[in-house]
């Protein structure tokens, strides 16, 4: 395991303090597969959640897969133990949609947050989010919504809310959710050396009507990425 927890300190400082009141949501996502963007958006949960009052939410967006359920359940010495799990929509919006919806004995749909669960972990702040893909149906399809309901919702409820989208190369999922961020996070392998991918992927945000922060570099110690502060003034 690679400790990130020097360029998650430098990340924490450079975003800067949020305003009062105003629970942030911070996207994090890469151009191509395996580029570590979970490795990144997870260790930023981690060290936020020793740094806050409130709650902080990790939203894994890869649904099928939930690699942040299974890699927080992995380690509990360093994360902590997972508790039980509980409702993850506070007033019952989804930020996805199950097709063919599930249907009741009377007929009636099943609401899609009821397909979405988190997990309180150990006794910090940190709380991750699981989608039950044992209960989905062979005939059934899930997709991400580019709708701001759930995560104007999650504000409420939490200090800062950490969204780990899959790569741009296998998903759209991170345009759909950025207008609804607060800033995207772009995440590169410290070997990657062509920018064209995350150029790519950082104008796919802006026009989608996010806002990118800048990159952070994955396995390496980079300088401190003080350009974020310039970008978010």
């Amino acid at each position: 395991m690679v400790d990130l927890t020097p360029e998650m300190a430098q990340l924490w400082g450079s975003l800067g303090a949020a305003p009062p009141g105003h629970a942030r949501v911070v996207q994090f996502v890469a151009a191509r597969t395996g580029e570590g963007a979970s490795t990144v958006a997870r260790e930023f949960a981690r060290f936020a959640s020793r740094r806050v009052q409130k709650a902080v939410w990790l939203v894994d967006l890869d649904l099928l897969d939930a690699p942040q359920h299974r890699a927080i359940a992995a380690d509990p010495g360093r994360y902590g133990v997972m508790g039980r799990q509980s409702a993850a929509s506070p007033d019952g919006s989804a930020f996805f949609t199950v097709q063919p919806p599930t249907r009741d004995p009377d007929g009636r749909p099943w609401p899609d947050a009821r397909y979405l669960v988190a997990h309180a972990v150990g006794g910090s702040h940190l709380w991750v989010t699981r989608f039950r893909r044992e209960i989905l149906q062979p005939e059934q399809r899930v997709s991400v919504l580019p709708t701001g309901d759930y995560w104007r919702a999650l504000r409420q409820h939490a200090e800062l809310v950490v969204i780990d989208a899959p790569a741009a190369d296998r998903s759209v999922a991170a345009m759909a959710v950025a207008p609804f961020a607060d800033f995207t996070v772009l995440v590169v392998a410290a070997e990657e050396g062509d920018a064209a991918g995350p150029a790519a992927l950082r104008d796919a945000i802006t026009a989608a009507g996010g806002r990118c922060a800048g990159l952070v570099f994955n396995r390496v110690k980079a300088e401190p990425p003080g350009f974020l502060k310039a970008i978010l003034r």
